[in-house]
């Protein structure tokens, strides 16, 4: 027997975007509504995850209840200026009615407020559809793997006094999800981290990342001022980088050096990502192992077991704040040049994965003065 599909009610429709608000899954909302998972992914995915504006009728238009007081007056042969006076509104608004609508003979209220609340939905120009140039420059940094929120900082400070060359990242999102907007090619899309076809609200990201899941966790607002300094060798930024579903590899950042180790993850649950963590920790100098810096990710559940097996501190950075982690999120980035998005990851060895952080470590950079982040950390070992 072939699925049954329900016709979703505006009711139900406006159901299904409070609860995709909330963070529920597709799954989810269509058992509240009896309804197929398709047909909740259907109305999803067409409005590219982003609610779709509920229409209202702005003060300063005609109602149907006036429109028809506009058709009685008529009726009885009153004159434009006496029914603007009944309405309290300007002769003038009475007469472009008219001259919209069938003029005195033809005019009939109800068809003329279908045909008015008809026009008022014609798409709206997006800010990127009525700029080439604005649209150029953030379809250049879309293709190379820039987001929304960089792309809109670097555009206030390049362009600080052009407010024709500023949008937010709001509004990039939205022109890549919500086709109707015709700004950018929905294609731009895979350049994003997660390479969504929609996007999904923060609660879901939330729910998905599960910070609820970490108690008594350590904020970095607790970290010592001589970490955020780079002052003091020994300090670590940690991450998943993310491949072909299921598949990931661990990343460490020594803050100061900027030297990098990576360790492959057979699996991404907590006890096999603090393990393989407390194994490739537990390998260095006691003086350089003085703690390690981790977003809110619940891979990261079992941190009290990394902590007891390491002795090193672990420090949680505020939720949706990648940047407190900025040596880390850097790394990743380049690490992308070896290990695309999209890749499977499962079939890489520890000795590639040596390989591939042996050419970052000895690669010089320029934020240490072209030394190599090898010989900077080497120098912390003397």
């Amino acid at each position: 027997m072939g699925r049954k599909y329900k016709r979703l009610s505006a009711d139900d429709i406006h159901v299904l975007w409070s609860r995709w608000g909330h963070g529920d899954t597709a799954v989810q909302i269509s058992a509240g509504l009896g309804c197929d998972k398709d047909t909740v992914t259907w109305h999803v995915v067409r409005a590219g995850g982003v609610r779709p504006a509920e229409r209202r009728r702005a003060a300063r238009h005609l109602t149907l209840a006036e429109r028809e007081e506009i058709s009685r007056g008529l009726a009885q042969g009153n004159g434009v200026c006496a029914i603007a006076r009944q309405l309290g509104r300007p002769a003038s608004t009475i007469s472009r009615e008219l001259e919209r609508h069938g003029g005195a003979a033809g005019y009939r209220a109800a068809a003329a407020d279908a045909e008015a609340w008809a026009f008022g939905r014609r798409p709206k120009a997006a800010k990127l559809a009525g700029t080439p140039r604005l649209r150029r420059a953030v379809e250049r940094k879309l293709k190379a793997d820039w987001s929304p929120q960089q792309i809109a900082a670097w555009l206030q400070a390049t362009y600080p006094d052009d407010l024709t060359m500023q949008v937010s990242h709001e509004a990039i999102y939205q022109a890549l999800y919500v086709q109707t907007r015709g700004a950018l090619k929905r294609e731009l899309a895979a350049h994003l981290r997660r390479g969504r076809r929609y996007r999904r609200p923060r609660a879901a990201a939330r729910a998905e990342r599960g910070p609820g899941q970490l108690v008594d966790i350590v904020s970095i607002a607790d970290r010592p001022p001589s970490v955020e300094a780079r002052a003091v060798p020994g300090h670590w930024e940690g991450d998943l980088l993310v491949g072909k579903r299921g598949t990931q590899i661990a990343t460490l950042v020594e803050r100061q050096s900027r030297f990098v180790l990576l360790a492959r993850l057979p699996a991404a649950d907590s006890a096999t990502v603090v393990t393989t963590l407390a194994r490739r920790v537990q390998r260095l100098p006691a003086a350089l192992r003085q703690s390690l810096t981790w977003d809110r990710g619940k891979e990261m559940a079992q941190h009290k077991q990394f902590r007891v097996a390491t002795d090193v501190q672990v420090f949680f950075c505020d939720p949706q704040s990648p940047w407190q982690r900025g040596s880390n999120e850097n790394t990743n980035g380049l690490l992308r040049q070896y290990f695309p998005k999209g890749m499977d990851l499962s079939s890489l060895t520890q000795r590639q994965l040596d390989a591939v952080a042996r050419k970052l470590n000895t690669r010089p950079r320029q934020t240490l003065g072209w030394k190599t982040p090898a010989d900077v950390f080497e120098a912390a070992l003397r």
